[in-house]
C-alpha cells in the first residue's frame, strides 16, 4: 500500500482519510461522490526547468519564424529561437505573482499556432512530441518525468472507488493524448485550459478545427467553476502545487465534512528540483488551514518510475 511513500504524518493521513470515507460510519462517503482531481504540471509530472506543455510550444514558435522569418525579432519567437528559457519561465513565475504582461504577449503567439488544424492532427503531433522528446536537464524521457508516488496513489484510490480527474492550467488537448498512457486517466476525464473550436462540415463529414482564440483559462478560480461544469460534485481530495491550486483546494469539502488537501513541495533539488516561486500564497493557506504538505524530499521514496 503505497509503497513509494516514506511512513510518516503524510502517507498516515492519506491512508485514514481512505479508511475514513470508505468505511461505514459517520464519514462514510459514497462511491459515486469519492471525486478526486489532480492538478498536472508539478503535481503529476515535472513542471521544471520549464513546461512540458512550453517545449512543446517552443519548438512550434522557432518552426514558426523559421517559416515567417519576420517573425524572429518578436516576443516570443525571438526567445524560442534564441533558446532563451529563461524569458518564458519567468513569464509563468510572474503569472502566478499577479503580473500577465508577458503571459498576454506569449498567449496571443500561441493562439495562431494551430489555427485551422483538426483536433485529431493536433494530437498526432503532441503523440509524435512525447515520442521523441527528452527532459533538457533529467535526460528523460518525457513520458517518464512523471512522479510515481502520485500514479501510485491514483491507483490506490481508484481501488477504494474513487474517480480521479485532471484539472490543470494545462491544455486540455495537449494532455489528452498522453494521460491514458502514463497516469492510466482517459480523456474524458481531463479538464483544462483550451483553445475554441468550431466545426467544418462537408459531403456529411465534420472536423472540429482550432480558432485563434482562448476559449478558458482553467487556473486559479476558473479552476472550481471548470469541476462544476465538466463533473457536477465538488471534490473530496484534491492536489496541487501552486499559487493556481489554491482555489481548488479550497473547493474541497464542506465544512464538517471529510476532505483532505495535498500540497507538493518542490523541496528535492537532488532528484528533482527545489522552489517555491509561484507558491507564496497557497503554502501559506496550508499552513494556516492545516492541509497536508507533501514533501518530496521527505514523503517519497522515488520520485520518478519506468
Amino acid at each position: 500500500m503505497l509503497d513509494t511513500w516514506n511512513d510518516g504524518p503524510t502517507k498516515a493521513a492519506i491512508i485514514d482519510f481512505v479508511d475514513r470515507v470508505t468505511t461505514e460510519g459517520p464519514e462514510f462517503v459514497e462511491p459515486e461522490a469519492r471525486v478526486a482531481v489532480f492538478d498536472n504540471d508539478g503535481t503529476l509530472w515535472c513542471e521544471k526547468p520549464m513546461y512540458i506543455q512550453l517545449d512543446f510550444i517552443i519548438r512550434r514558435l522557432a518552426e514558426r519564424a523559421r517559416e515567417e522569418p519576420s517573425l524572429a525579432a518578436q516576443q516570443p519567437y525571438k526567445a524560442a529561437t534564441d533558446g532563451d528559457l529563461l524569458w518564458f519561465g519567468a513569464a509563468i513565475t510572474r503569472h502566478y505573482q499577479g503580473d500577465d504582461t508577458d503571459l498576454k504577449v506569449l498567449a496571443g503567439a500561441v493562439m495562431s499556432l494551430h489555427q485551422s488544424m483538426t483536433v485529431e492532427h493536433h494530437a498526432e503531433r503532441i503523440s509524435a512530441f512525447f515520442a521523441e522528446a527528452t527532459h533538457p536537464t533529467l535526460g528523460l524521457p518525457y513520458q517518464r518525468c512523471v512522479y510515481l508516488p502520485m500514479v501510485e496513489l491514483l491507483r490506490h484510490l481508484e481501488e477504494h472507488g474513487f474517480t480521479c480527474y485532471i484539472v490543470s492550467g494545462g491544455g486540455r488537448d495537449f494532455m489528452r493524448p498522453i494521460t491514458g498512457a502514463i497516469y492510466g486517466i482517459p480523456p474524458e476525464r481531463v479538464v483544462g485550459s483550451s483553445q475554441g473550436l468550431g466545426f467544418d462540415g462537408r459531403d456529411g463529414h465534420g472536423d472540429l478545427l482550432i480558432q485563434p482564440a482562448l476559449d478558458v483559462f482553467d487556473d486559479g478560480p476558473e479552476k472550481p467553476v471548470r469541476i462544476w461544469n465538466r463533473i457536477g460534485r465538488r471534490p473530496i481530495l484534491s492536489a496541487g502545487n501552486s499559487n493556481g491550486d489554491d482555489e481548488m483546494l479550497q473547493y474541497s469539502g464542506r465544512p464538517g465534512a471529510a476532505a483532505l488537501r495535498l500540497l507538493i513541495l518542490h523541496d528535492d533539488a537532488d532528484r528533482e528540483f527545489a522552489y517555491t516561486a509561484g507558491a507564496e500564497r497557497v503554502l501559506a493557506h496550508a499552513d494556516a488551514w492545516g492541509w497536508s504538505i507533501v514533501s518530496m524530499k521527505n514523503d517519497w521514496a522515488t520520485v520518478f518510475g519506468e
